[in-house]
């Protein structure tokens, strides 16, 4: 009897699987794999309002992934002219780096311990200098920065600059802002322009 019971149980799930195949269920299935791995537009936009408001953004920046990475929140863009990306990670109440951090005499040294925590090894950074300091505006605020140059480890970039920033939003929480290109490429301005922006 138990026999008959699983025979009749294997027809009935495979009447229900050719059915669903049948009515398009792996074009559904292939649907929802690819809206997973590639977000629509949409849907990048509503996570990133989780880090911070972008609404006002320049259209010339594009918003190409919100998501979690190593245990963050983070936002990625880019200048679609020029290729300059900037990041907004959310460390939530871990602290990784903070406005004092950036405003220390020795802040060289304290990014480096910072990005040494970071266990992401396909693109390790090494020769980091701080070259520069100043400010900028972002989340409403006048937050420190620090410019710098550094060189990818295992990829064929070679050199980059950018800026580092921390600012602290509304909940208390530390918003760590990179904006970075190629080094002869990189433009304050362009950094200004999208950070700006964000609230």
């Amino acid at each position: 009897m138990g026999c008959l019971k699983n025979v009749t149980r294997a027809v009935f799930l495979t009447v229900i699987i050719v059915g669903f195949v049948a009515m398009g269920g792996k074009d559904w299935i292939q649907k929802q794999f690819m809206n997973f791995i590639n977000p629509s537009k949409d849907v990048v936009l509503e996570r990133a309002q989780k880090i911070g408001d972008f609404s006002k953004i320049n259209k010339e920046f594009e918003i190409e992934k919100a998501a979690g990475i190593l245990g963050y929140n983070a936002v990625l863009a880019e200048h679609k002219a020029s290729g300059q990306k900037m990041v907004v990670v959310d460390s939530g109440k871990k602290k990784v780096l903070t406005t004092d951090d950036i405003k220390a005499p020795d802040a060289e040294e304290r990014i480096k311990a910072a990005i040494s925590k970071i266990k992401y090894q396909s693109a390790a950074i090494e020769e980091f200098r701080v070259i520069e300091r100043g400010t900028m505006k972002s989340y409403g605020q006048d937050v420190p920065y620090v410019r710098f140059t550094a060189r990818l480890k295992k990829l064929p970039i070679g050199e980059i600059g950018g800026v580092i920033s921390v600012v602290k939003d509304e909940n208390g929480n530390d918003k760590i802002l990179v904006s970075a290109n190629d080094k002869d490429r990189y433009s304050q301005l362009i950094t200004n322009e999208f950070f700006k922006s964000v609230k």
